[in-house]
């Protein structure tokens, strides 16, 4: 077996196991502060080192094989799987940068945080390799459960144990759906391998075709696709603010790793079956995402249903079933995680100093962390895909994509939609800066300040320069449809 292929979850096991045997072995809760730091640090070197691991587009194109596997073909560590796997580093790194205060003030120490969080980190990295439905099962509830904890982590708020409560009903019902769907398929075809399933004929079978559909289900309960949405606002409402970050990009952006891995792998055959449904689905999703959050009047709950407009819109890219599509979605991935973190940091503030994230909670924030108003501000306004952010950069490729596949009215919807989140985005921005609000100062800690700071430099960068960020996800996509 080749280890090295699964170093990096090797790597993220150990940091888990680390924060486990330090929050046993500390002992003042003071103390525990460092834990984070050590992660933190550990972490961003192996973002970093991960760099070094991506094969060279002219190596692939030379008839060489990008492809490293563990355990014959189960797992697979392509350029693909490296640039999810940092993406999710990213989105961890961050959460963990700007829970710092909150685990203080609200979490008070808790040091499974920690080593929960690298267990969905693991998860997730298990997902974006995964190359058989057992594996990427295992992957899947690995990240699952642990989010099942963490969102009941504030044990004395009766908002958050309900939110964890409904999380593991609805969880457990998707989860015995796919696990269904994964049976079918298996007893159509016999494998659950992806690539057994490329061309193997017993897949059209009714059997085969229930299956596939059932697995595809569990998918969009993940994604919190309408009309498999119902759990999200909830949730993201009830789950510590560093946590509902969290499942909106770590846990969406895995979901859409694996997604795209087995449409593009184990069921390209019956793509001319999914393509106008996840077209259709993806329409709902920026319509119904995007209407229902004009009427929410709590932040987290309206970038709940923002949220979910955010999936439709990366089902756009991929519908168009391409390396464009590909590419784009990838690269509204990684900057839709610069987006979420200046937006969650500013809220994950206005919780601790406020008590809560409805639009009075919000009122006034301009005068009192001016910073953090314009972070905020800027976040929303490239979620929304206003210029020079990188969110219209995103934007732009998803929809050229979709086009150029013939899908023009899709991307129209796409585009009004957009137009029309800038509505309540902009009503956010209108609380922050015109509304009355509480004088009280709002602390601001440095490991706070960082993340907003390098999450908002990145987001106007990205939209003015893609060009970096379009080269990688031109590497990722190139090896990953070799």
């Amino acid at each position: 077996m080749n280890f090295g292929a699964i170093s990096t979850e090797i790597f993220i096991l150990v940091l888990g196991l680390f924060a486990i045997v330090m929050d046993l072995v500390l002992p003042k809760e003071e103390s525990r502060k460092s834990i984070g730091g050590v992660l933190i640090f550990g972490l961003t070197a192996w973002a970093a080192y991960m760099f070094t691991m991506y094969v060279p587009q002219a190596i692939i194109a030379g008839g060489e094989s990008g492809t490293r596997y563990f355990s014959d073909m189960m797992y697979v560590v392509d350029n693909y799987a490296i640039f999810f796997k940092q993406l999710f580093i990213v989105a961890t790194v961050f959460t963990m940068l700007f829970s710092v205060d909150y685990m203080q003030t609200v979490l008070r120490y808790k040091g499974e945080f920690y080593a929960l969080l690298m267990m969905a980190l693991l998860g997730m990295c298990v997902l974006a390799s995964a190359n058989d439905f057992l594996t990427a099962f295992i992957g899947l509830e690995l990240m699952t459960i642990s989010f099942y904890i963490l969102v009941g982590a504030r044990v004395s708020s009766k908002n958050s144990s309900e939110a964890a409560v409904k999380y593991l009903i609805v969880g457990s019902v998707s989860t015995a759906i796919m696990l269904y769907g994964i049976s079918l398929v298996y007893g159509a075809t016999g494998s659950v391998q992806f690539y057994d399933m490329l061309r193997n004929p017993y897949l059209f079978s009714a059997t085969g075709l229930a299956g596939a559909t059932m697995v595809m289900i569990g998918f969009f309960f993940k994604l919190s696709v309408i009309p498999f949405h119902m759990w999200a606002p909830d949730v993201y409402q009830g789950a510590p603010t560093p946590i509902t970050a969290m499942l909106a990009m770590g846990s969406k952006a895995a979901g859409i790793a694996v997604l795209m891995r087995v449409l593009y792998v184990a069921f390209p055959l019956i793509g001319f079956y999914w393509l106008p449904i996840l077209a259709v689905l993806s329409a709902i999703c920026m319509i119904g995402g995007n209407i229902m959050a004009i009427r929410q009047r709590d932040v987290k709950r309206m970038l709940a249903y923002s949220s979910i407009a955010q999936a439709g819109y990366m089902m756009v890219g991929i519908v168009s079933a391409d390396f464009a599509g590909m590419k784009a979605v990838m690269f509204y991935g990684m900057l839709y995680v610069f987006a979420n973190v200046g937006a969650f940091t500013a809220l994950s503030l206005v919780e601790q100093h406020r008590g809560g994230s409805d639009y009075r909670d919000i009122a006034g924030l301009a005068k009192t962390a001016p910073i953090m108003a314009a972070v905020m501000t800027i976040s929303l306004l490239s979620m929304a895909g206003i210029p020079p952010t990188a969110g219209f950069a995103g934007k732009l490729y998803l929809f050229t994509a979709v086009v150029n596949q013939g899908y023009l009215w899709l991307a129209f919807v796409g585009f009004i939609m957009s137009m029309i989140s800038v509505y309540y985005y902009l009503q956010v921005a209108k609380a922050m800066y015109l509304d009355e609000g509480s004088d009280k100062p709002i602390v601001i800690s440095g490991a706070a300040r960082a993340a907003a700071l390098v999450s908002v430099g990145a987001t106007i960068l990205f939209g003015v320069w893609p060009e970096k960020l379009a080269e990688l996800t031109n590497l990722a996509s190139f090896t990953f449809l070799q």
